[in-house]
């Protein structure tokens, strides 16, 4: 995806308000915001003019500044739903080469990642976590069915569900062909 593709310019667009949106909330002016960074000043009023396409490693580095998350930079400002992010992080120079960040979770203490695979008919109950606890599912292959206290869920190939897992829930493949899925248990 080269670097000016409609997906990129929204989220340079995103960076460019919640950068500023932010640093006025902190009371910071670009100066320090650039010392306390370590972020030179001309990047940061070229990345508050949505001009520069600025690395993952320089967006830490203002996000540990401002005292927020890495997601708060990239994230739609109109987006209700703060765990869900699905915004282009990363776009490299062959077409196709980009990082999604799908979603993200405050955890306490730790995140375990999970590859799963459930072979057509096979069903699996999980235990209920404790509160706080959530789940992070991205399917990559096949169809999954999510029950959540009763109701249920697809989840396709290519799409992502995020739910507080302190609820009864389970998988189920109730397809033909194996579902291939990731999952995050956040804690």
């Amino acid at each position: 995806m080269p670097p000016d593709a409609p997906a990129r310019a929204s989220v340079l667009q995103h960076v460019s308000l919640n950068v500023r949106r932010l640093r006025h909330a902190a009371g910071m002016s670009q100066s320090a915001l650039a010392e306390r960074s370590g972020v030179s000043r001309r990047m940061l009023v070229a990345i508050e003019a949505g001009e520069k396409n600025v690395s993952l490693g320089t967006l830490d580095r203002v996000a540990e500044a401002l005292e927020v998350v890495f997601s708060d930079l990239i994230r739609a400002p109109d987006n209700g739903d703060r765990g869900r992010i699905n915004e282009v992080a990363w776009a490299g120079s062959h077409p196709g080469s980009k990082a999604v960040l799908l979603a993200s979770a405050p955890a306490r203490r730790e995140v375990e990642l999970w590859e799963w695979c459930l072979a057509p008919g096979e069903r699996y109950q999980s235990s209920c976590d404790a509160e706080g606890f959530s789940e992070q599912l991205f399917v990559y292959e096949g169809c999954l069915t999510l029950e959540i206290e009763g109701q249920l869920r697809q989840i396709v190939a290519g799409e992502f569900f995020m739910f507080a897992s302190h609820r009864a829930h389970g998988y189920r493949n109730e397809g033909e062909v194996a579902v291939r899925f990731v999952r995050n248990v956040v804690f």
